[in-house]
């Protein structure tokens, strides 16, 4: 009798040296997404997407089938293209496949701007086994260097995307599924695609970016719900009356809120591995520094170290290794630079310093911790205004730590957001067609619309917005191109000098920065906002600095430490959306009568705080609240549509700024805007709306971009809130006509 592949044990399909690999590391046999993941690659060509939780073994799932294909497939040729966000992922990856690949015989290579260049120009000589890579240097090899890509390229069978939730909005994501549809022209067949993530928000729409074409045929596969669970408390600060709005190096001794965390976190983190996210580089530096302070005073070995983006590629990676060996107890204080799957071994807890705003970051942030059968541990610490009678009626409700409640019970429900459009369309279409001239030589409009967003393409962008973005890029606009007699397009002068220069290949904007040197070492760099001179104090790495020299043609300042001294502005907060369902459970946690037994003391009484501020200000009835020569909008709705609600009210001649749980009128009274609200219909159309819409040049090429171009774009990107907003004006005028004055 004859068994079918289906029966075989997913084990027994593997590659026989990939079976003794699995022996060898002493496992006992595939975790359930392993096996599940094994069954679909090796059952089929589907494009197939692996959702599992940090050190679920997802990266095993699909390389153990995945290099099952590669080995036994003959001839030469790449055949796997790993392709990861952060150098560090692949570094880290680079490390854990090595050891099979070499059992395998197929060569694993890195491929960044750090990983070594011999291995490099062997991969270019000889094509050949695995290529780690981040979208960047893919873009390099198809602008620099097109026939080495296209014999780089063409043999390859499948391309694993890591982290694939980080790729689904923003313009890193535009630009990776353009360079992956480029790929896919240079290949002898369509690869197949794997993607990995520890939190899909929507999965429909991770399907549509993996194949645009037929996303329903795409295998996602779901990791079992299961462990030990986890181990939470919210706790609660109040600022000083004096408390300063932005986080400084703050003297021994000082009160502030973010000093009583340190001194919590210092207590109680101590002698193990954690993770603390604290937002901002301005406060991860305030926060590390007030730790360091602490370990000296009590003069026991520091623990707790800054890790940002801007620190050296040295200081980061030694603390990443720290915190790997866990042979010495580390709390890395880090911004988002841990969020993602870097192999960090076993951390003990996380700590966040503010109240989450994103639940896919929580989610990331959260999986570090909780590994080997531990429950996971997380405390959030939520700083609060002090209040006084003229205190902000929004100070009042307590927003920090409402939002914080908020979000623990969203991620008690196993919600993530799901992604949104981003705005950087232009930018990314843009930046791919001087990409595609560069390596080509010249190419036709419409051969160009036609290889980067046809109809099979993940990048919407119709001919004639195509066609007027190629007219403001000409000779007449920002001579970016120019067009030959028959029809070819090229590069301009101003588009050849972009194409050349060393940022082109990253289509992410980045702040100008300048590199900090102390004693002939590179420390670093900051993205400075306000202007340096000797004299000047900076905060890095978890150390104060003076500045001795300053070069500013090579954006360099030379420092020496120093131990006091009160610090300039060099960051500026995160200000990260809040989605509906965020905002909507914050309005659930101010209209019940629930204390979570996670909050301390200190937390329940601000709940109860803004509680009482809530049933106070009369808010399950109004939406009006006057402060001080403003009013205050409640609309209970996310920051999407917020912001289009700004925008008609502006229209209406209202000076108006968003908040987290609606806007603020500027300078009107609850009456008046009342009267205003009255008048006005339901939303207007989108495209009369975007007359009044400022800052619409926010990603990195948009100073390049037609206005006109960018208004468009904008109306349709935010078409789908037109009905969201039309409800909110139908809400406020039936409060304000049903109560009269009390708005």
């Amino acid at each position: 009798m004859s068994t079918s592949a289906s029966d075989v044990p997913s084990y027994d399909r593997l590659h026989p040296e990939i079976r003794r690999w699995v022996r060898d590391e002493g496992w006992t046999g595939l975790r359930e997404i392993q096996d599940t993941a094994i069954r679909s690659i090796l059952g089929s060509d589907s494009d197939v997407i692996i959702m599992a939780g940090t050190a679920s073994g997802k990266t095993e799932a699909a390389f153990l089938p995945l290099l099952t294909e590669a080995a036994e497939m003959t001839g030469g040729g790449l055949r796997l293209l790993y392709i990861s966000p952060l150098k560090a992922l692949i570094n880290d990856q680079f490390r854990r496949l090595e050891p099979l690949c070499e059992r395998l015989g197929l060569p694993i290579t890195r491929w960044h701007g750090d990983a070594p260049q011999g291995p490099k120009t062997r991969l270019l000589k000889t094509p050949a086994g695995v290529a780690l890579i981040t979208p960047e240097s893919i873009e390099a090899l198809l602008l620099r260097r097109p026939a080495d890509a296209a014999k780089l390229f063409r043999g390859v069978h499948g391309i694993v995307v890591d982290e694939l939730h980080a790729f689904l909005q923003g313009p890193r994501g535009l630009h990776l599924a353009s360079l992956l549809r480029r790929i896919d022209r240079i290949a002898s067949g369509r690869p197949r695609r794997v993607g990995l993530s520890a939190t899909l928000g929507d999965a429909n729409a991770a399907c549509r970016w993996m194949n645009a074409v037929n996303p329903q045929s795409v295998d996602v596969l779901r990791a079992p719900q299961s462990g030990p669970g986890v181990r939470l408390q919210i706790r609660g600060y109040e600022e000083p009356p004096e408390g300063a709005a932005i986080d400084e190096i703050a003297d021994n001794g000082a009160s502030d809120a973010l000093s009583q965390i340190a001194d919590h976190i210092f207590s109680n983190l101590r002698g193990s591995n954690n993770l603390a996210f604290a937002g901002s580089r301005r406060t991860v530096e305030a926060l590390a520094d007030r730790l360091r302070e602490r370990s000296e005073r009590d003069n026991v070995p520091e623990e707790f170290f800054p890790h940002h983006g801007s620190l050296s590629k040295d200081l980061r990676e030694s603390l990443e290794t720290r915190l790997k060996a866990g042979d010495q107890p580390t709390t890395a204080v880090a911004t988002t630079t841990l969020e993602l799957g870097i192999d960090l071994g076993s951390v003990q807890s996380v700590a966040q310093v503010g109240a989450p705003r994103s639940l896919s970051g929580l989610k990331q942030r959260l999986g570090r911790s909780g590994r080997r059968g531990t429950p996971a541990v997380l405390r959030i610490y939520v700083r609060e205004d002090h209040l006084d009678p003229d205190s902000d009626p929004l100070d009042k409700l307590r927003l920090e730590t409402v939002r914080a409640v908020a979000c623990v019970r969203l991620l008690q429900a196993n919600w993530v957001e799901p992604s949104t459009e981003d705005s950087s369309l232009a930018t990314v279409a843009l930046h791919q067609t001087l990409s595609l001239i560069a390596s080509q030589g010249g190419v036709r409009a419409a051969a160009a619309h036609k290889l980067l967003f046809g109809q099979d393409s993940y990048l919407a962008f119709p001919p004639a917005d195509y066609a007027d973005l190629l007219r403001g890029a000409g000779p007449q606009g920002s001579d970016l191109l120019e067009q030959s007699p028959d029809g070819i397009l090229m590069l301009g002068k101003t588009g050849e000098e972009l194409v050349q220069a060393r940022d082109f290949y990253a289509v992410f904007k980045t702040d100008e920065e300048w590199r900090l040197v102390s004693s002939g070492r590179t420390l670093g760099t900051v993205p400075l906002t306000n202007v340096l001179g000797i004299g000047s104090l900076v905060g890095f790495a978890g150390r104060r600095w003076r500045v001795e020299a300053v070069d500013d043609r090579a954006k360099v300042l030379d420092v020496v430490p120093h131990r006091s001294g009160k610090l300039p502005r060099f960051d500026r907060p995160a200000n990260e959306q809040l989605h509906d369902r965020v905002t909507a459970t914050m309005l659930e946690v101010l209209s019940d009568h629930e204390v979570p037994a996670y909050l301390d003391a200190a937390g329940k009484e601000f709940l109860l705080q803004g509680r009482n501020a809530f049933r106070e200000l009369g808010l399950d009835r109004r939406a009006l609240l006057p402060a001080a020569r403003d009013t205050h909008v409640i609309t209970w709705r996310g920051t999407a549509v917020n912001s289009v609600l700004s925008i008609v009210l502006m229209s209406a001649g209202i000076e108006v700024a968003v908040h987290d749980v609606g806007v603020t009128a500027v300078d009107i009274t609850p009456e008046q805007l009342a009267s205003v609200l009255r008048q006005a219909g339901d939303c207007p159309p989108m495209e009369d709306l975007s007359d009044f819409v400022a800052g619409l040049r926010t990603a990195k090429l948009d100073d390049f971009v037609d206005e006109a171009l960018l208004r468009r774009l904008w109306a349709t990107r935010n078409e789908r809130y037109r009905d969201d907003v039309t409800h909110v004006l139908e809400n406020l005028r039936s409060a304000t006509a049903t109560l009269g004055h009390e708005c």
